[in-house]
């Protein structure tokens, strides 16, 4: 794939044969509409078991702009994602469903709110045009649940229609369901994330592929997370709770052993005082490791704000307006 482009749009599809050819046109439309020359569209299939690698290819052949990506199966729509992201040469990513749902003449609303000072424009589907039992009420429980627990709030986490910043979305790790998590650890990274009201269409081909069965896969990864989140900014605090538990259980071996010598059996049982030595052993490494991770974790913090320090002091303007080191 050619870098330096200025915009990359990426579509993951599954079994979406009737949907690819109408999302294309209306897509290259709105680029040419808004002057988007150096663009490309990724389109990702993702294993699909109907028609659609060849209507995405027949798309390709006619506008060199469109590149297809076919993976060898069905990894979900997470690793589709991510292997558009992976391939994408422009400096502005937007990702977007291929059911025709999301609507391209929002990305120049997108595109508008990033250049303003965002990392990452998230789309908001206030009027979704959706079933309520399987898609919008197990969506607006994931939603209130990510707000509650990560402290983020962006409305609609799973809306796929989103731009991002190149080097930003390459720093986030996606799998499983990471997808919907993608403003929360753009977030924790020190991103500046926002949303945008986006227009939202009923699906009139294809079968959707979403429903109730996946809400403990995100549930899942709503717990991950929040683990990352969390050891992040306070790696010795989840380093002695797991401590904890460890160091008690070997501490009290080895007073149940301490009593048994003095008041009962007089002789050392080897079993017991070696198995509270080694949990009080791991306990102590545990707490180590955190203290190594707090120091690290600060240590790199100096050193960031040290290395903006010296580019500030040696990049600094003269009269005449150049930069001198």
């Amino acid at each position: 794939m050619s870098r330096g482009l200025d915009l990359s749009v990426v579509i993951p599809l599954f079994n979406e044969e009737a949907n690819v050819e109408p999302v294309v046109a209306e897509l290259l439309a709105v680029l040419d509409l808004a002057g988007a020359a150096a663009s490309e569209v990724l389109l990702v299939d993702d294993g699909s078991t109907d028609g659609t690698l060849a209507r995405a290819s027949d798309c390709a052949q006619r506008d060199p702009r469109v590149k297809v990506i076919k993976l060898r199966r069905n990894y979900g729509q997470t690793a589709a994602l991510a292997a558009g992201i992976t391939v994408a040469g422009g400096r502005i990513l937007v990702t977007m469903d291929g059911d025709q749902q999301n609507d391209p003449a929002d990305i120049p609303r997108l595109l508008v709110q990033l250049e303003g000072g965002y990392d990452v424009v998230v789309g908001w589907r206030r009027a979704r045009k959706d079933t309520w039992l399987t898609r919008r009420l197990p969506s607006s429980a994931a939603n209130w649940l990510i707000r509650l627990i990560t402290g983020i709030s962006i409305h609609d986490n799973g809306c796929t229609l989103k731009a991002f910043r190149a080097h930003v979305i390459r720093e986030i790790p996606l799998y499983a369901e990471m997808h919907r998590f993608i403003p929360a650890m753009a977030s924790v990274a020190g991103a500046h994330v926002g949303e945008v009201e986006v227009n939202h269409r009923p699906r009139r081909r294809g079968v959707s592929k979403y429903g109730l069965a996946r809400t403990y896969r995100v549930l899942l990864d709503l717990v991950t997370v929040q683990l990352i989140s969390g050891f992040v900014f306070q790696p010795l605090l989840w380093f002695a709770i797991l401590a904890l538990p460890i160091g008690v259980l070997g501490i009290v071996l080895l007073v149940l052993e301490g009593v048994d010598i003095a008041l009962l059996s007089g002789s050392l049982s080897l079993p017991i005082a070696g198995a509270g030595v080694l949990f009080l052993s791991c306990s102590m490494i545990l707490i180590m490791s955190g203290v190594l991770a707090e120091l690290t974790r600060h240590l790199g913090d100096v050193r960031q704000e040290h290395f903006a320090a010296v580019t500030a002091s040696t990049e600094r303007p003269t009269q005449a307006g150049s930069r001198v080191a």
